[in-house]
């Protein structure tokens, strides 16, 4: 008997239900690194204070991709 493997990777996000946006509280979606201290925001507020946070931030890390996943 033969068993079917799949070649699709396993996806591993660093985010969980549990990170919450900075700004209002809804799930994180987005992780920014600036002056040492990790800030976390959800989509809508990760977009509007991207442009500002990339110059300064030293890592900037994005699992929005998630938002348009089939479940």
């Amino acid at each position: 008997m033969s068993t079917l493997s799949t070649s699709e990777p396993t996806v591993v996000y660093r985010l969980t239900a549990m990170d919450r946006c900075d700004s209002c509280g809804a799930q994180a979606y987005i992780a920014a690194e600036v002056n040492g201290s990790e800030l976390l925001f959800c989509a809508h507020h990760g977009r509007r204070y991207e442009e500002k946070l990339r110059s300064i931030a030293t890592s900037w890390h994005d699992e929005t991709a998630r938002l348009s996943e089939a479940v």
